[in-house]
């Protein structure tokens, strides 16, 4: 099993006092961009353009496999997802629900684990993705979990084994296979060039 690299872990930002999870749903905040985190508000990282830019990429295909083959439900930041009831409330770049999950979605967030989580990686949210996050995705069930790093181009998508810890999951000849979205893959170098949907579509053989 491959080493997971722990970094060190900086000082959120938090924003406002004490509150239950609860509590945090219903509030209005002025910028969304948070996480309830040990019970308080945290502050995410702020993104840059070429994270947008891999976001939508990602949201407008997996969107499109995940309609055409009625597979679940996929949801993007800010929506919420708690993994368990001692675990934060996070807000995942991407997430994706099965059909048979699909009582954990509630109307402002996932009730439990997701299927499959995608992080992309900022300057300021490296160590909070590759540690804390990590950890809880692991602990709370998240069976697939995709680690996007624009800045270094790298790509690494994590399985969760019967042991119930990360492993990686195999690149084979640049393609990556999920192993929860039946039927999706990916040439990993198509998160850094981006071609356009319709170009995806037709070497999935959808068009």
């Amino acid at each position: 099993m491959t080493q997971q690299l722990r970094l060190p872990r900086p000082r959120p930002a938090i924003v406002g006092g004490r509150m239950t999870y609860q509590q945090f749903l219903r509030k209005d905040w002025e910028n969304p961009h948070v996480e309830w985190v040990n019970g308080v508000a945290v502050m995410m990282a702020q993104i840059s353009d070429e994270h947008n830019e891999v976001g939508r990429f990602l949201i407008n295909v997996l969107s499109y496999f995940n309609e055409v083959h009625d597979l679940g439900v996929v949801r993007y930041d800010p929506f919420q997802m708690k993994t368990g009831p001692k675990l934060p409330g996070r807000a995942p770049d991407l997430l994706f629900v099965a059909k048979k999950n699909a009582h954990r979605l509630k109307r402002l967030y996932v009730d439990g684990p997701a299927d499959l989580v995608v992080e992309i990686i900022s300057m300021g949210s490296r160590s909070v993705d590759r540690g804390a996050k990590y950890d809880e995705y692991e602990q709370g069930g998240v069976k697939e979990y995709w680690l996007i790093d624009p800045e270094r181009k790298h790509a690494e998508f994590n399985g969760l084994g019967r042991d119930g810890t990360y492993a990686q999951l195999p690149i084979d000849d640049g393609v990556f296979r999920s192993t929860v979205m039946k039927g999706l893959w990916l040439k990993a170098d198509w998160l850094w060039k981006r071609p356009q949907l319709m170009t995806v579509l037709k070497e999935w053989k959808l068009i």
